[in-house]
């Protein structure tokens, strides 16, 4: 091993294997969750929101994430633009990158996002879940198939309390930056 081989190793070893420097690239990401609650106005009879809302800054995205990416561009294995199924759920495990399903998804149908590029570098998908009873939301995650699949993203939050017919409104988005 040459000197700057032993250098980079040592370098990759002490900051981790994704960084940049050297003419090396890299992606940063940022990920963003907006859940906002909605009930039925007994006036109007519409759905309003009720000023219950939580945003999450900057959490993880999940490895089987990233290794799905990594798939993908060796060899198209699905569509990609299928990250767009929200669930929701009651655990309490705070997330990690090892995440491969909710801690304990309300058991719903996931709710299929509508999809929009807010930038040229901005993915958001955005769903709306009616409840059929009564939970304490803590939980978020979007998935790229209806039940199953790959889990992009798990973001915790404080509870928000739904009764049926109440919603909770997901607004998911990740921003990626090239370069340092």
């Amino acid at each position: 091993m040459n000197l700057i081989d032993k250098f980079l190793a040592n370098y990759i070893n002490k900051r981790g294997k994704n960084f940049g420097g050297f003419g090396m690239g890299k992606i940063n990401f940022n990920t963003c969750l907006t859940a906002r609650k909605k009930v039925i106005d007994p006036n109007s009879g519409l759905y309003v929101f009720t000023g219950d809302d939580r945003c999450v800054r900057g959490h993880v995205v999940t490895t089987a994430f990233v290794d799905y990416i990594v798939d993908n561009l060796i060899t198209e294995v699905a569509a990609f633009g299928d990250f767009k199924f929200h669930d929701s759920g009651t655990g309490v495990g705070v997330e990690a990158i090892d995440d491969t399903t909710l801690g304990t998804a309300c058991g719903e149908a996931r709710d299929i996002g509508t999809q929009a590029e807010n930038a040229h570098n901005i993915y958001e998908s955005v769903a709306t879940n009616t409840y059929a009873g009564g939970f304490a939301i803590t939980e978020h995650g979007l998935f790229n198939i209806a039940a199953g699949g790959i889990l992009m993203d798990r973001t915790k939050f404080g509870a928000i309390t739904v009764v049926a017919t109440n919603q909770i409104q997901f607004t998911f988005t990740i921003s990626f930056t090239a370069g340092g």
